[in-house]
């Protein structure tokens, strides 16, 4: 037996790394619960320092936690801090290093060659000056002026241009004066630059934040806190002084009664307030120490059931929001925070030049080599290979000598990039993040006055679309089939038919989707993916890989009785092979509901490194551990398949989707890749479809409206919030962009609102 393409899936043999061993925190009394790991042993694991140290600083830290209402539980505080010296033993993560036989005059003079008589040796003054630590610059400076009487960083923008010029000086500048000068530029002329801002002081340290404000005094001979509270407004201007005093806490002993008593304070700040107090945000998230707001994020998940992110954004708004989650951000982890910046400015059509010169400059002796595996681990690519197809010229070659190397290939971790997501799939497992609709029953429901209202937006020449899309993108589905009864026994008429016969093209399958009870609208898609010459196996996946038990249940009974065939048989006829096999098991809803076992976990991991051949030894011959393999993914229930993964990740230091999508191929792939990806975050698998639906030339229109009608009373919402978070644009904005006419208007009710 074999799956995929041809006779098997195609796998390739591939070494096993050593999964590196944890740094834990020894037991104290019963009241107290250490950090998982504290910071000190969470900096030994991701910088490669010795976690018996580390284990040692952890048990001089003073953190008792006596929550009487929660069982005691690991809390999660790891993020090395960002400084430009790291601690003493700790390894260096920046990619620019010092160079050996360091010799200034030499350079300088070097550099001078490069740049005298007609043009300049742009290759010279690339491969120098990107080996060479900023400290060695400054250095070479200072003897370029006493050998030729010059400025060098004038002499480097009379000699280049553009792009190219832009990135050696910001090398050239001490990096308070780069930041100074960023900071600067954002802040003059017409409009500000507050991406910018944001990005510098959100992620700054205290030290690195007093450097700034003295070298903007130094270069401008002006107060910086006085410029910004010129050039911006309202809460965000507060914030960003806040964050320019550098005043963050940095004290390694965490209360255990402050960060609940800060948890409370957030909650009834936002959550439980009419309004919100901002103040109460600016204060807590502007002062307090990095690894105490770790524990409170931890806690307020615990608590409210949703992270602090979705409270951020539900209760703040504009450049204040963004602000706020980007200090969030930072305070979880500064590496992750630049990794996705670097994505966003490379993704799309176009670059942002600006956006990824800054971070490329400020970030090559800091934790560069951090923002690469994460890079990485997230994006399913290198930073390295992103840069280079994004980027031409001299400008390419300097970019590329500050990342300092391309990584292997996607789907492998680095050790401390395993040991992160390690941690995000132990968090994963406490969340209970609330799944909302954008669409809820009307308060003041009349289904006898929307009944004569739709009657008479169809009723002569011509139809009234906008009353018909204010009714029914405002109406729940219990209260859309209300309504359909009520049209019947007022107008003796088949309000279906009537919209069918009103309405046309994108619009009419939008609203005649909305109208019909959820699982005959799926038994609906999977009829029309199934039927006619070929099949629409994306379909068929999107909906079998991601509805509940429940939900599949209600499927099977509605594709009986509109179809008068069983859907097992309808998946027979027209699939085969295993990708037959796993639908057919899909559409059982036979998965199971209860929590993880983590020894059968464990058992489960070791048949998914056997079968995707990256385990050292095998238990059984290759058809059973087929048939197994399947009936994990088909059939353990989500809970227990978010320790399968994160079991799998320990035991290879390997992903399982990355895996799966490397030594995989063709629809038993695709619907693998779907299970996985639903049950670590099913809103982010829909805002993935969403995106993919709306990019490009053309729309997919079909998958667009399957997703808008089937979750838009479950977790659009949720699928809004996520959307935003990757895309760096709203779900809003997108289809704004990329529909039109009644269709868009449809759209937007059901979208909900702008993010």
């Amino acid at each position: 037996m074999s799956l995929g393409m041809g006779e098997g899936w195609g796998w390739g043999r591939r070494g096993e790394p050593d999964w590196p061993p944890r740094a834990t925190c020894p037991a104290r009394e019963p009241k107290t619960v250490l950090a998982r790991p504290c910071a000190a042993a969470a900096t030994a694991l991701l910088t490669g320092s010795d976690p018996a140290s580390s284990a040692s600083a952890c048990r001089s830290a003073s953190l008792s936690v006596r929550y009487g209402r929660l069982p005691p539980r690991v809390f999660s505080a790891a993020e090395p801090e960002t400084m430009a010296k790291p601690a003493q033993g700790a390894k260096y993560r920046g990619s620019i290093r010092d160079f050996p036989d360091f010799n200034p005059s030499q350079d300088a003079e070097t550099l001078y060659n490069a740049m005298k008589g007609f043009g300049s040796d742009k290759e010279a003054i690339l491969e120098l000056i990107t080996s060479r630590s900023n400290r060695q610059r400054q250095e070479i400076c200072q003897n370029y002026k006493s050998l030729y009487g010059k400025d060098l960083i004038a002499d480097l923008k009379y000699e280049l241009t553009g792009k190219f010029e832009r990135l050696i000086v910001g090398l050239m500048r001490p990096p308070a004066y780069a930041d100074a000068k960023e900071i600067k530029d954002a802040i003059s002329g017409i409009g500000t630059d507050e991406k910018c801002l944001i990005e510098i002081l959100a992620s700054r340290t205290n030290e690195q934040i007093h450097q700034l404000v003295a070298a903007y005094k130094d270069a401008y001979e002006r107060d910086l806190e006085a410029d910004i509270t010129g050039d911006t407004s309202g809460h965000f201007r507060k914030m960003l002084v806040v964050l320019l005093q550098g005043t963050r806490e940095e004290d390694d002993v965490v209360s255990e009664d402050l960060v609940q008593q800060d948890v409370q304070d957030l909650y009834e700040a936002g959550e439980l307030k009419w309004g919100t107090d901002e103040a109460q945000f600016i204060y807590i998230l502007g002062n307090r120490s990095k690894q105490h707001l770790r524990l409170v994020f931890d806690e307020y998940l615990k608590t409210t059931g949703k992270p602090i992110e979705a409270s951020i954004r539900g209760e703040l708004s504009g450049d204040f929001e963004k602000l706020m989650l980007a200090v969030v951000k930072c305070i979880r982890s500064t590496a992750e925070y630049f990794a996705e910046r670097l994505f966003k400015a490379m993704k799309g059509l176009g670059t942002r030049d600006n956006t990824l010169i800054r971070i490329m400059v400020s970030r090559s002796e800091l934790d560069m080599l951090d923002i690469r595996e994460i890079f990485r681990t997230k994006y399913e690519k290198s930073l390295y290979s992103m840069i280079k197809n994004d980027t031409s010229g001299e400008y390419k070659k300097t970019l590329l000598k500050l990342c300092g190397g391309d990584d292997d290939a996607a789907g492998q971790f680095f050790p401390e990039a395993a040991q992160v997501a390690y941690q995000m799939w132990e968090l994963s497992a406490v969340a209970r993040v609330e799944l909302k609709g954008t669409v809820r029953p009307a308060g003041d429901f009349n289904p006898d006055a929307d009944a004569k209202a739709l009657r008479k937006a169809m009723k002569g020449l011509g139809t009234d679309e906008d009353t018909i899309i204010d009714i029914i993108a405002h109406r729940s589905n219990a209260q859309r089939q209300q309504i359909r009864q009520t049209f019947k026994s007022h107008f003796g008429r088949d309000l279906m038919a009537d919209l069918k016969s009103e309405l046309s093209g994108d619009l009419a399958r939008l609203i005649l989707g909305l109208m019909m009870p959820p699982a005959h609208y799926d038994a609906k898609q999977l009829k029309k993916a199934m039927e006619g010459a070929g099949t629409d196996e994306k379909a068929l996946i999107e909906i079998l890989a991601t509805r509940t038990n429940a939900e599949i249940q209600a499927i099977n009974k509605a594709y009986k009785e509109d179809y008068h065939k069983s859907l097992e048989d309808a998946l027979s006829s027209d699939t085969s092979g295993h990708f037959k096999r796993i639908l057919i098991s899909l559409a059982t809803g036979n998965r199971e509901e209860g929590g993880e076992d983590r020894e059968r976990a464990r058992e489960d991991a070791q048949v998914a490194a056997e079968i995707l051949e990256i385990a050292d030894t095998t238990s059984g011959d290759k058809s059973s551990l087929e048939t197994r393999f399947m009936m994990i993914l088909c059939t353990r229930s989500y809970p227990h398949l978010r320790r399968v993964f994160q079991e799998f990740v320990k035991m290879t230091n390997y992903d399982v989707e990355h895996t799966i999508k490397k030594e995989m191929s063709g629809d038993v792939r695709d619907v693998f890749v779907a299970i996985v990806q639903s049950v670590k975050n099913k809103p982010l698998f829909f805002a993935d479809k969403l995106y993919k639906s709306m990019k490009g030339a053309g729309t997919d229109e079909k998958t667009l409206t399957r997703i808008m009608v089937s979750r838009s009373e479950i977790d659009l919402l949720n699928i809004r919030r996520e959307f935003i978070e990757k895309y760096d644009k709203s779900l809003h904005q997108a289809i704004e962009g990329d529909t039109s006419g009644h269709f868009l208007k449809a759209l937007l009710a059901i979208c909900g609102g702008e993010d």
